[in-house]
């Protein structure tokens, strides 16, 4: 996906220094596969494993606006600008569908930085903090999801992972993020429901991206290709419990699952799409997690 050259896009995103103390602070009697796992795969709940807990203060480090980043031509062209741009689709997008939701931002950062969660370091991957309501990524993320995870690289693959973390914001909204805390491990548990919803609605964001509108209510991408829905799929398959458990241990261990396995993630991705409907996205009362198809 490509977005329009001239295109507006305005605000978002912004940029937020390294700072603050400490870095990752491991607690909580979480095992070293376990922490491993959250490590690596984005969207989990970060006040587990990043130092402080919830309830910190924002960071006194102040965010600087993308000022390079004003047209499509830029976000196709830097991944900085790519999420910004990402953002603004996102934000028109789910301003129509969930209006009461509100908006969040989307601060990137490198090395480390302090959130409403506590204090992140880039290992985490993107997260989305509730405490802040913010989005919070080291876009070198996306280098290692491409180098060790098997993601093909695209700039949809990337976008993806934006619309992922947003569906994280609404689900907060919604009250869909207390099932990851109240059941956390498991094929079929709370975790893996909110993180496969939060699939689909990024699946049901993309199925409408291409009628989103810049700041100045023009469109703001260029119609999707079939090659944008791979590389979607690409990004979800790398992130699925089995394909990170067989890489990093050498086998599948589906009772410490937390975010889905790689078809149930791409499968749930695909009916947001195919429906381009959030409403089809209710994987938390749905019968099983295997029932995208439904």
């Amino acid at each position: 996906m490509t977005f329009r050259e001239n295109a507006n896009i305005g605000s978002g995103a912004a940029r937020r220094g390294g700072g603050g103390g400490g870095g990752l602070a491991v607690g909580g009697g979480i095992g070293t596969v376990l922490l491993a796992l959250v490590v690596m795969l984005f969207g989990g709940d970060p006040g587990a494993i990043l130092g402080g807990g919830g309830g910190q203060t924002q960071s006194s480090a102040e965010n600087v606006e993308l000022a390079e980043c004003q047209t499509g031509a830029d976000a196709n062209e830097d991944v900085d600008c790519r999420m910004k741009a990402t953002m603004v689709s996102l934000v028109d997008y789910w301003d129509q569908v969930a209006p009461d939701a509100g908006a969040t931002e989307a601060i990137i950062f490198t090395g480390q930085v302090n959130t409403g969660c506590g204090t992140a370091s880039s290992q985490v991957g993107p997260f989305y903090c509730p405490v802040d309501s913010t989005i919070y990524l080291d876009t070198g993320f996306f280098s290692q999801m491409e180098s060790q995870l098997g993601a093909d690289g695209g700039n949809f693959s990337q976008m993806y992972v934006l619309a992922h973390e947003y569906g994280h914001h609404v689900q907060n909204y919604t009250g869909a993020l207390r099932a990851s805390q109240q059941d956390q491990q498991g094929p079929e548990s709370g975790a893996v429901r909110v993180e496969l919803q939060a699939d689909c609605f990024a699946g049901a964001w993309a199925g409408n991206a291409t009628r989103t509108r810049d700041a100045d209510g023009n469109l703001l991408l260029e119609p999707l290709s079939r090659e944008d829905i791979e590389s979607a799929l690409s990004a979800a398959a790398a992130v699925g419990d089995d394909s990170i458990q067989e890489r990093m241990q050498g086998q599948v261990t589906p009772h410490t699952w937390t975010h889905g396995s790689s078809e149930q993630r791409m499968g749930w991705f695909m009916r947001g799409y195919d429906s381009g409907d959030p409403n089809q996205c209710d994987v938390l009362n749905a019968g099983s997690v295997d029932d995208y198809d439904a």
